[in-house]
């Protein structure tokens, strides 16, 4: 009885099954981070949340009751374009990060995030809860992307 142990054998090489480092065949990802696909549909949300809470500023700003003395106090207005724009912008990368998963997506993403952080810490005293909730949806925006894993590493 003839053994193969030593690969000397008639039979064809085998290949190892694959580590899922393959191209895969998902929403453009493919093999890439559930923390990515997270970090994208947050993206997606929080930039969505942040386009309406701009458009509400600027059609009825009469809405929003202003904090007197507030340090950071703008033109409502103003504020309303500020955050229609960036959530215009970071649902946007949040798309392109989900259908693409670029290097480039992913810091991009967590720059925007961090400015709409800011934005939404001065944001506060007109509508301090929607700010918070947008405040916590960027915190882990920022954690997912910085945490799943890079190209070199899938």
């Amino acid at each position: 009885m003839a053994s193969n142990v030593s690969g000397t054998g008639s039979g064809t090489a085998r290949s190892s099954p694959s580590t899922g480092t393959g191209t895969g065949t998902g929403i453009g990802i493919g093999i890439g981070s559930g923390w990515l696909v997270f970090a994208a549909v947050l993206m997606v949300f929080g930039g969505l949340m942040m386009l309406f809470q701009g458009i509400a500023a600027i059609a009825k700003d009469d809405v929003f009751v202003v904090t007197r003395h507030y340090v950071y106090q703008f033109d409502l207005t103003a504020w309303g374009w500020i955050h229609l724009i960036l959530g215009v912008i970071i649902a946007l990368v949040g798309v392109a990060l989900l259908f693409t998963g670029a290097t480039w997506a992913r810091v991009a993403g967590v720059v925007l995030t961090g400015l709409a952080m800011l934005a939404n810490f001065l944001w506060a005293p007109y509508a301090p809860l929607w700010a918070i909730v947008l405040i916590a949806i960027n915190a882990f925006v920022i954690w997912a992307l910085c945490a799943a894993p890079s190209p070199s590493e899938r």
